[in-house]
């Protein structure tokens, strides 16, 4: 590795260095232009502040305007969002099935997360050569790290299909400079590997300050069994087995809990506890979170940011396909339809359409237009229908499964399941997954994994390869993955490009 390359990695971590939860310990060096891997790891604050920087990335995917937000990549790509938001050209070609390589939002999770990884590799090979650092601490570090890079890759590999498998420092010298790719089955071992690193680090079950924990590790690899048990790896029993025992263990550990209300989920104070396993941290006036312009109606004057984008919402087939009596489809729970004039708060909009609650800063949105919200990657509920899904699939219908998922249908007013065969009760706990878990970037991933689509008419499943969305265009096997970036292609000749793209 050359003098630059080594600086240009350790410039990139540098830069991304910041713990989220708004702690702005920024390295107290003067000139970053100096650090080289050499003369960087040093300190046992160098190993903290080095597996800071693996969080950052998460958070790029956020950024949100009047171009759109790369968030919204695999919520377009289920049919089930609507955009007033005519600028936001990338949102258009996934919603309406005319994506290409050239879509920008693919290009921002390609390089931000491949960013992460490479952050996470230099954390794994350096964190241990650290002078002085205390031995359980650096095992805990390295926990964290090798959690990032498993939930990196596991974004990747659901998004793109065959990725470059990257697991050591990248030099401007190095082989794996313009790596070929790898198949998804690779990828996937890897991640189990890394998780099972992470759980046997020490890490504790909670952590109210965001950094990662033995609850999230555990209920990140419940989910990576499942996707495993279904497509593309298609593995069957064994790992539904495998996704419900390691979603059972975070259930009996009683360290995590639903909220009580849906209020809950954008309560600034509610961040990274109970319900709240894991999320991209964000604090206000420091690093705001910035997805609250997409999430109101475009131009209707409700808000005191001076951007109204319009940019994504539920499409009203989807909304109106909730049962009536479910609280979450109620006014100012998961969605809302009108909202207060930003000049008379006496005077009601409708908005036109059902534009997301679930995140909505209130206090943001009516008066300081700086948000302190964090953006939720495992919750609790997801936890619950993880377990109920595999398990039943595993084992067929127990008190347990049932248990699990009726406590996500009490919280919305329902009634509780009881009596129903497996096969039944299988599509009725992908029901909840899709009315509970929906806008999260979860429903996409079980789409592909599943290769189920949900008819908002009939309220069935179908073939995820040629369902029709309720606005008109239809699935082929090319949307299975989204392409990859055509700068990666471009650059890097041993990768090929997805079918159909």
């Amino acid at each position: 590795m050359n003098k630059l390359s080594k600086r240009i990695g350790l410039l990139t971590t540098v830069l991304s260095i910041f713990w989220a939860t708004g702690c702005s310990d920024f390295l107290d060096e003067s000139d970053p232009s100096n650090f080289t891997v050499e003369n960087y790891f040093t300190q046992p604050a160098h190993a903290r502040s080095s597996v800071n920087a693996i969080y950052a990335p998460m958070r790029d995917p956020m950024n949100s305007g009047f171009g759109g937000g790369a968030w919204m990549m695999t919520e377009f790509a289920t049919g089930l969002a609507a955009t007033d938001l005519g600028q936001a050209v990338n949102s258009y070609f996934i919603k309406d099935l005319r994506n290409t390589s050239d879509n920008g939002y693919g290009q921002t999770y390609w390089t931000s997360y491949y960013r992460g990884i490479a952050n996470a590799n230099l954390s794994i090979a350096k964190v241990p050569t650290v002078p002085g650092l205390d031995a359980a601490e650096g095992k805990k570090l390295l926990g964290e790290a090798y959690f990032l890079r498993a939930w990196y890759y596991f974004n990747l590999v659901r998004m793109f299909g065959n990725i470059p498998l990257v697991t050591e420092p990248i030099s401007l010298e190095s082989e794996q400079l313009k790596p070929s790719a790898a198949t998804p089955e690779e990828v996937y071992n890897l991640i189990v590997s890394d998780l099972k690193t992470a759980e046997a680090s020490g890490l504790p079950w909670t952590d109210n300050t965001g950094k990662v924990n033995m609850g999230a590790v555990k209920s990140l690899l419940s989910q990576v069994y499942l996707t495993m048990a279904g497509y593309p790896l298609q593995k069957g029993a064994s790992h539904y087995d495998l996704a419900a025992k390691k979603a059972e263990e975070v259930i009996d550990s009683k360290q995590f809990k639903l909220f009580a209300s849906y209020n809950d989920f954008h309560d600034p104070s509610k961040k990274n506890i109970d319900e709240n396993i894991f999320m991209i941290q964000f604090r206000t006036q420091i690093l705001p979170s910035n997805w609250q312009v997409s999430i109101i109606p475009y131009n209707k004057n409700i808000s005191q940011y001076s951007d109204e984008t319009g940019g994504i919402y539920s499409t009203g087939d989807f909304a109106k396909s909730y049962d009536p009596a479910d609280l979450r489809i109620k006014e100012k729970q998961f969605f809302f339809t009108k909202f207060t004039n930003e000049s008379n708060r006496n005077l009601e909009v409708d908005l036109g359409g059902y534009f997301i609650y679930k995140h909505f800063d209130q206090t943001a949105q009516t008066s300081s237009a700086n948000s302190d919200l964090n953006w939720p990657v495992i919750r609790y509920a997801d936890v619950l229908l993880t377990y109920a899904e595999a398990a039943n699939e595993a084992g067929g219908p127990s008190a347990k499964v049932l248990e699990a998922v009726n406590a996500i249908r009490t919280r919305a007013q329902l009634p509780a399941l009881a009596g129903l065969a497996k096969d039944k009760l299988r599509e009725a706990i992908w029901r909840e997954r899709w009315y509970e878990l929906c806008f999260e970037n979860i429903t996409w991933f079980d789409m592909v994994r599943l290769r189920k689509a949900f008819n908002v008419k009939t309220k069935e499943f179908e073939n995820y390869v040629g369902h029709k969305f309720s606005y008109g265009p239809t699935l082929t096997e090319r949307e299975l993955v989204f392409p990859i970036p055509t700068p990666e292609i471009r650059n890097n000749t041993n990768l090929r490009q997805n079918n159909g793209y």
